[in-house]
């Protein structure tokens, strides 16, 4: 059921062009940034965009302007799991890594603990209306969510076409707070 539902979201990411994907993008930025929980947020963990997903680069240049912590994910491909990274500058210390995703330059990363994590805003090939996310099916995220603290807040951002009435939800899924789509 999974594998059908991201099959058929990936293809309407697809056909979905990069002017409706960057119109949509700033319209969410916007919802995002307007978030109490957002504007209360000192650190704030941001994945960074694939070229089919909600694009965060603008979100992650506006929030280190405003003066926010930014991290982004590190993958430990070892180990399956994520870490928290902190940036000052998303040009000059991310680079291009596992699974062609921007992570903080290797030998550059500063772990930051969950613990001081306020925010996350957490990628998704689909959500539903009850918050339950659909990954892309390598377990990272899930992993990293279960192991946050209660008062850590998570995001999960889409385009109106990925949230979807229903999602079949395992044990190990993890909702997020609340979606915020256009």
């Amino acid at each position: 059921m999974k594998h059908k539902i991201r099959s058929h979201i990936k293809e309407k990411l697809n056909n979905h062009s990069e002017l409706e994907k960057t119109k949509k993008s700033g319209i969410i930025k916007d919802r995002l940034f307007n978030e109490e929980a957002f504007r209360e947020a000192k650190v704030v963990m941001f994945y960074v965009s694939l070229k089919d997903e909600v694009n965060t680069m603008s979100m992650i240049d506006e929030a280190i302007r405003i003066g926010k912590r930014v991290c982004v994910p590190v993958i430990i491909k070892e180990e399956k799991r994520l870490i928290a990274g902190e940036i000052k500058d998303r040009i000059a210390d991310l680079e291009r890594q596992h699974f062609g995703i921007y992570q903080p330059k290797t030998g550059h990363v500063k772990e930051v603990p969950l613990e001081d994590i306020d925010l996350i805003i957490v990628p998704g090939i689909a959500f539903d209306k009850k918050n339950v996310r659909l990954g892309r099916g390598h377990g990272y995220y899930d992993r990293f969510l279960c192991a946050l603290p209660n008062k850590t807040r998570t995001v999960g951002l889409a385009f109106d076409f990925q949230v979807v009435e229903h999602l079949p939800q395992d044990s190990h899924d993890i909702p997020v707070w609340m979606t915020i789509a256009a």
